[in-house]
């Protein structure tokens, strides 16, 4: 009895370890791929055409191509898609590195039309795609889909590709345009999740305009809960950081409890069934403003890399993951009997991605325009073009959600469900690779000479950012976002530059009740050996 007993037992501890030698061998290969990614990234470097996301798509296809010849046609991937690590560990610190690394001047002086394009304009996108998609569907073979499934579509293909513009766009060559596309890419990617999970949690069947009004009251909530929270964790670890003062024993301590609380604020967004996207991303931006200036010059040199390495890896990470996903033979091989419907799903898509763009960029920018007095900060029809262009891509936030609707466990049973899968990586795909790759091109084409504009400093994470002393001006402040305001004289001030009065007031509240309690430039407490001691000595360098 104990013999087969203990042969039992050491087959499945033989089953086990081979398959935690398998789960090592993908994960070497894997790591081995992104190394990969990077050095043929660096090699591309001057390519006009290429960059790092669409070089890892391209390795990562490649890849799975030759998996699939090596199994026989039974897998193409390494790892399965997993919309949790997507959610959980991938995007986050690429989010919050946009939000700690976001140039606040460019940021906020243009945030009313990033709200309105980010919010309304994904808002307007959703419908026009839901729409669409009720319209055409019904004529196409692809199964029993009801309106829940149809609103879920309009939100997942209203997500824009948030990790792919950071690349194709630059900072410094057109900060206006940088700061229109990525900033609603990022509120738009929040605000597509925040409508995703709305649109799950409803009982849309029934159309009682009560319904409607509670859908719009929890989509409010969402946002606006989600912004608080970022804001709230921000403000808690500059206050900790601040008061405290870890540097003194440890400048370890104070980074780790940086990132921590960044991943925190995510976290506890999740938990509370919140919007973790828009809570890290603004959780970023206080942080930035309050907490980077509180920690050591070590400590702000080490931050500013770590976040920016961190997002890199995630960023190559995710889009070498899309690749190989894309060829997973478990879904394609449901569509094999109907080829050609798949490929009319994708195309209706595409396009209903393209007009649900147009229908709000062009007129929203017509409406931001009419607010601005001042001719160089209206947006010419060429730069709106490239806002519309650039933000075609679509990237795995609308796979992951297509993951959510339409699979369970990341499997699938059913042929509507594989075929709105398959299209989802069509789309996702196409539209990366010939829209990525003719994004940087097009800039150069329709915008020859972009307008030439001092930065305050590259947000590239590269040894560039250090020849300023121990970045000692690296994050620009709310403070520096209008230089030479003026104090507003009457409400007139307000209806006639909105932007300008209310950075005048926001600017004295911050300078006599936040930045006293919460720390900032300007505003650390008088340690020995803190960064206020060092920056008295370090001063007229700066002036």
């Amino acid at each position: 009895m104990v013999a087969p007993q203990l042969a039992a037992i050491f087959t499945k501890l033989q089953t086990l370890s081979t398959s935690d030698h398998s789960s090592v061998v993908s994960m070497n290969i894997f790591v081995a791929l992104l190394c990969a990614c990077i050095v043929i990234g660096h090699l591309l470097e001057e390519n006009r055409w290429m960059n790092e996301s669409i070089t890892a798509l391209i390795i990562g296809l490649f890849t799975g191509v030759i998996i699939l010849l090596i199994s026989g046609g039974k897998s193409s991937h390494l790892l399965v898609f997993s919309e949790d690590l997507f959610f959980i560990y991938l995007l986050p610190p690429i989010i919050f590195n946009a939000g700690f690394q976001v140039k606040k001047k460019q940021f906020f002086r243009n945030f009313m039309t990033i709200t309105l394009f980010g919010a309304v304009g994904t808002l307007i996108s959703c419908t026009v795609i839901s729409l669409g998609v009720i319209n055409f569907f019904k004529e196409m073979d692809i199964g029993s889909l009801d309106i829940g499934d149809f609103l879920a579509i309009g939100a997942m293909f209203a997500a824009t590709d948030s990790v792919c513009t950071l690349q194709v766009l630059s900072q410094d060559e057109t900060p206006l345009l940088y700061s229109l596309v990525f900033g609603e890419s990022v509120v738009n990617d929040a605000t597509s999740v925040v409508l995703f999970n709305a649109i799950q949690s409803f009982d849309l069947t029934n159309s009682d305009p009560k319904i409607i009004l509670e859908f719009i009251g929890n989509f409010l909530y969402l946002f606006l809960a989600s912004t608080v929270l970022g804001v709230v964790v921000g403000l808690v670890s500059a206050y900790i950081i601040k008061t405290l003062y870890f540097g003194r024993h440890s400048t370890d301590r104070e980074f780790a409890l940086m990132m921590l609380m960044a991943y925190l604020s995510y976290i506890m967004a999740e938990l509370f069934y919140l919007s973790g996207i828009l809570t890290v991303f603004f959780c970023g931006i206080v942080m930035s403003h309050y907490t980077w200036h509180n920690v050591t010059e070590s400590s702000r040199v080490t931050t500013k890399h770590a976040f920016a390495t961190l997002s890199f890896v995630a960023e190559t990470f995710i889009f070498l993951y899309v690749g190989m996903d894309a060829l997973d033979i478990e879904k394609w091989k449901f569509v094999n009997d109907s080829p050609g419907t798949s490929v009319a799903v994708s195309a209706v898509l595409l396009g209903l991605v393209m007009a649900g763009r147009a229908a709000f960029v062009f007129p929203l920018s017509f409406l931001s325009n009419l607010a601005k007095k001042s001719a160089s900060e209206k947006i010419s029809f060429r730069e709106q073009f490239i806002i519309w262009w650039a933000g075609l891509m679509r990237g795995a936030v609308s796979m992951a959600l297509a993951y959510n609707q339409f699979t369970r466990a990341g499997h699938t049973e059913v042929r509507g469900n594989a075929i709105m899968i398959t299209s989802t990586i069509s789309v996702v795909l196409f539209s990366t690779m010939v829209f990525g790759l003719m994004t940087k091109p097009l800039i150069r084409l329709v915008l020859p000479h972009p307008k030439a504009t001092t930065s305050m400093l590259s947000d590239q994470s590269t040894p560039k950012s250090l020849e300023a002393p121990f970045l000692g001006s690296a994050q620009d402040s709310f403070d520096d976002s209008f230089v030479g305001v003026h104090r507003p004289g009457s409400i007139r001030a307000l209806l006639t530059t909105p932007t300008h009065t209310v950075h005048y007031y926001w600017r004295k509240f911050d300078n006599a009740f936040m930045r006293p309690m919460f720390g900032g430039r300007g505003f650390v407490p008088f340690v020995p050996g803190s960064p206020t001691e060092r920056s008295e000595h370090n001063q007229p360098q700066w002036q």
